[in-house]
């Protein structure tokens, strides 16, 4: 098969086998054409103010100082004086849009909402919002649109500031929670005057919204321990303190008024939020008010956590929910229908009311998620062929009517109590009967998926076998060929017709019927099969077993790497022995020394905190001030050389590469500054780190294309925007990890003449751009297997070696200042993407190199790496789970998208490096070589 139609059918399948997990896991949870709900009693208020303060963490907020101090004394007096309070636990991803549609919508956002940046609705959903008479909101453009967007009618009133303000570097954040103080006061004061506005706000079932981004801004740019950040707290009790008072005062003091403060997400201790660590997912919840319960006063509560005695709180009942029960709260406070879509559960003990009105509310959020399920439940039933269907037992519709009359009995008994009992059992049987329809066809499509892994990676194998060694000799059998192709042409007739009558979505047609000629293609090589278990059967028993083992050790080696980086240490510090085991270090000592010291060097990373925890620039300074030695030194050794003539555009191109260094290192140290003195970004850094970046593609490809020259120019120019990047120990990360990689070079050059396959090649006469002729090509053997692995080996350190990004909470949005500091999350995040690609550029660069000085064609070394990547994607396809913690659900998934990520990215990397190393744009004319 011709190289480049292999490439683009394997970025084919993974990209369809990445897809999968999306459509096994992440579907939209939404479903439409249910009946609003709504409790027939009084509500208790008329109107609900909402505080949702951005970023804030349940621990800071209600902890005290060093002095004993509350840091809100205001919501602090509220928690011992006048309403309820808790914990509300949210779930990954614990970023901004989707901890707002677990509030307010009362479901939590499938992931198809990230393609949006978490800004528009990629699906309509219902709101208490959009069930509301009049909701009027204040705060970041980023969050408000969304909601006033998603309502039916023109009732949802949004006041934003401009995105311009949500600037990280700004000299004071509070400014963005002031504005929205500011403009509520001066919205009920205008309201005084206008009689039109008057009579609105003084209508039932209103909501008032104030969105505060002020923490969340502070926290990313100072850190959440940082006084910025609690300052920034203080300011919003000060400015909840006087929204209510002027609320009590415009209305009277009329007692119709609920309150309820909570957050969206948390953030960790490095200012990042968006995965399943506690300090992300623990939000605070206060509410008083109209219809809410009051403090009450226990003498003992248990809690896993140690939260209650550091925050001096074990006297005052605390109250936790998940952060999706919030919306139906806030619903039954006000009178409105429960959002048509939220899957959470009314907390009755916020409530201050009679028992009647909680059964009544209970049975009508019972009533709310049964219709979803139900309609879940029928379209189901409408896309199964009726003997394949098998109904959710536990809640027949016999069942649903038996609970439903009894309940309602129950009530009229004025038996309450059995009555929010019963309801409670049906909401936990319909929200279980939601799951199960939800992942009714996992099972079929994960078999499909894997039919199809299985069947793709045979035939890498049987390609390898047939094409890069001398194992099989074998010719196709023409006459079986056209039966075997129609054979599998009606198999997937069959499938196709299977899933045309059961009208599945088109996707699913994909996964089942990519087996179909993906194990053509395997079936196909019979003839290489049967030699391959010919030679098999001969092989000794015990060094076939060998071989297994080795293999499937270290294929669990890379897939605990994933888990827990030390695995990374170990593995370098096996490397680091491979030259003594193999006696490479008898004939080449000075190459094995350096070889073993920088493997040691290297296993030193995985053992460090994750990257951005711990921000120390002086670091990022010493990385500069190294790679400016190194480059000084062949600069003037380039100069000395007495066998070479250098021509100046060459020594000139060497010198803008250094000078591109030398200004990063300042840029970071200056913007550093700049920042810590509240003074913002500066614009001729913003200018220079842009450009920068533009040219650390297209500079080495001005370069000679000699081996070390071509090399180092390539480390030069990605170093410079690593860089501006980095905020720490992890600028000396690619310094070391390209000193390993020169010498995993000289290694191999001196392994292939180890075992005889070459004469020794002068690694400086080397040239990328010459090409090899095809018959200098060598055949594979067993050594090949292991240079394979050392190349997913070290790409798997550049992707954990200096921290998990398999988290999303692992990045440092300091790491993006020098670029900018207004949030942007396409921007920030394309910015934190390619500081992750560098390293993987210098890696598969060497590797690159590898396959030129072993006398080996790309493809050749390109076909193992494939198998042993989609063998560690099919060990994380069996590890993801739905079960468990949010963070244990939400790491198994993102494993599995990581390495198929990395796995499609081997392919477009391998063209990628090829073209760093082997190209040239003369711009001043071509020069005339010399030879060397």
């Amino acid at each position: 098969m011709n190289m480049l139609i292999f490439i683009i059918a394997g970025l084919l399948v993974h990209c369809v086998f990445l897809a999968s997990i999306f459509d096994i896991y992440f579907t939209s949870p939404l479903v439409h054409g249910m009946t609003p709900q709504r409790t027939p009693l009084p509500p208790p208020a008329k109107r609900l103010v909402l505080f949702i303060a951005d970023g804030l963490r349940a621990d800071t907020l209600y902890e005290l100082d060093d002095n004993g101090t509350p840091q809100a004394p205001y919501l602090r007096n509220i928690i011992e004086y006048k309403g309820s309070w808790g914990v509300s636990h949210t779930h990954v991803p614990t970023e901004s849009r989707p901890g707002h549609v677990a509030l307010i919508a009362g479901f939590y956002e499938d992931v198809s909402a990230v393609a949006k940046g978490w800004k528009e609705n990629p699906v309509e959903f219902d709101s208490v919002f959009n069930e509301s008479k009049y909701t009027w909101s204040w705060g970041s453009p980023d969050i408000l649109p969304m909601f006033a967007k998603g309502a039916s009618g023109d009732h949802v009133y949004t006041y934003c500031y401009t995105a311009e303000k949500e600037d990280f570097g700004a000299q004071d954040a509070t400014k963005l929670d002031t504005w929205v103080f500011d403009h509520v006061k001066n919205f009920f004061r205008a309201a005084r005057s206008n009689q039109t506005l008057f009579s609105k706000v003084n209508e039932e079932k209103v909501v008032l919204f104030l969105h505060l981004l002020g923490i969340d801004t502070n926290g990313h740019a100072h850190r959440p321990n940082s006084r910025e950040y609690k300052d920034n707290i203080r300011k919003v009790d000060e400015g909840i303190n006087d929204i209510v008072s002027m609320l009590e005062d415009f209305y009277g003091n009329d007692g119709k008024t609920a309150f309820i403060l909570t957050s969206d997400h948390g953030m960790t201790d490095w200012g990042s939020h968006g995965a399943g660590h506690p300090s992300e997912t623990l939000t605070p919840l206060i509410a008083w008010g109209a219809g809410v319960n009051y403090p009450q006063k226990v003498t003992f509560q248990f809690f896993e956590d140690e939260f209650l005695k550091e925050w001096k709180l074990e006297k005052w009942k605390r109250l936790d929910v998940n952060q999706a029960d919030i919306a139906p709260l806030m619903a039954s406070l006000i009178g409105v229908p429960f959002p048509l879509n939220s899957v959470g559960i009314l907390p009755l003990d916020y409530l201050n009311n009679s028992a009647h009105f909680k059964a009544e509310s209970m049975f009508t959020n019972a009533v709310q998620i049964l219709e979803q399920f139900k309609i879940k439940m029928t379209q189901k039933k409408e896309t199964t062929l009726s003997f394949l269907f098998t109904p959710f037992q536990l809640l027949s519709d016999t069942e649903q009517i038996n609970i439903l009359r009894k309940a309602r009995s129950y009530i009229h008994q004025e038996k309450y109590h059995e009555a929010v009992s019963l309801c409670k059992t049906l909401i936990s049987l319909a929200l279980e009967g939601l799951s199960y329809y939800h992942t009714y066809d996992r099972l079929f499509l994960g078999i499909s998926v894997v039919m199809g892994f299985v069947g793709w990676t045979s035939y890498v194998i049987l390609l390898i076998v047939k094409t890069h060694t001398s194992l099989t000799r074998s010719t196709h059998d023409k006459a079986s060929t056209v039966l075997l192709l129609y054979g599998f042409g009606a198999i997937g007739v069959l499938i196709a017709f299977f899933l045309l009558i059961q009208t599945c979505p088109w996707t699913y047609y994909i996964y089942c019927l990519l087996p179909v000629p993906v194990w053509y293609a395997v079936v196909k090589e019979f003839r290489v099969i049967q030699d391959l278990a010919s030679l098999l059967l001969v092989f000794p028993l015990g060094q076939s077993i060998g071989f297994l083992v080795a293999g499937a050790l270290g294929i669990e080696i890379l897939v605990f790497s994933f888990f827990y980086r030390s695995t990374l240490t170990v593995g370098l510090i096996a490397f680091a022995g491979w030259p003594l085991i193999t006696r490479l270090w008898a004939q080449a000592k000075v190459t094995t020394l350096s070889w073993t010291l920088l493997c040691l060097l290297l296993a030193m990373f995985p053992l460090m905190p994750v990257v951005g925890r711990e921000p120390n620039i002086s670091l990022v300074t010493v990385a500069g001030l190294v790679i400016l030695l190194i480059s000084s030194f062949f600069l003037a050794c380039l100069c000395k050389s007495k066998n070479k003539y250098v021509p100046k555009k060459d020594l000139t191109i060497l010198l803008f590469q250094m000078l591109s260094i030398a200004l990063s290192t300042y840029v970071v140290n200056s913007t550093h500054s700049s920042l810590q003195h509240k003074q913002g970004l500066p614009v001729i850094n913003q200018i220079i780190s842009w450009t920068t970046l533009a040219s650390s593609l297209f500079v080495p490809l001005l370069s000679p294309t000699f081996f070390f020259q071509r090399l180092l120019s390539i480390l030069l120019s990605l170093m410079s925007p690593y860089l501006l990047l980095s905020t720490g120990y992890e600028a000396l990360f690619p310094l070391v990890l390209s000193g390993l990689m020169f010498s995993w070079i000289y290694m191999e050059k001196e392994a292939l003449q180890h075992y005889g396959d070459s004469l020794k090649p002068k690694l400086a006469v080397l040239n990328f751009s010459y090409t090899t002729d095809i018959t200098q090509f060598r055949q594979l053997h067993l050594d090949d297997i292991r240079r394979s692995f050392f190349f997913v080996f070290f790409i798997v350190t550049a992707f954990f070696g200096t921290g998990n990004i398999a988290s999303v909470n692992s990045f440092d949005p300091a790491s993006i200042y020098c670029f900018l500091t207004v949030f942007n999350p396409f921007i920030m995040g394309s910015l934190l993407v390619w500081k992750i690609v560098i390293p993987f550029v210098l890696v598969s660069c060497a590797f690159e190199a590898v396959q030129v000085t072993t006398q080996l064609s790309s493809k050749s070394l390109f076909l193992i790496v494939l198998v042993i990547s989609d063998l560690m994607a099919l060990h994380f396809f069996f590890l993801v789970k739905d079960y468990g913690s949010w963070l244990d659900i939400g790491t198994s998934i993102s494993h599995y998208v990581l390495v198929m990520v990395f796995t499609i990215f081997i392919m477009l990397l391998s063209g990628l490096a090829q073209l760093l190393t082997t190209k040239r744009i003369e711009l001043w004319g071509r020069t005339k070589r010399h030879s060397m």
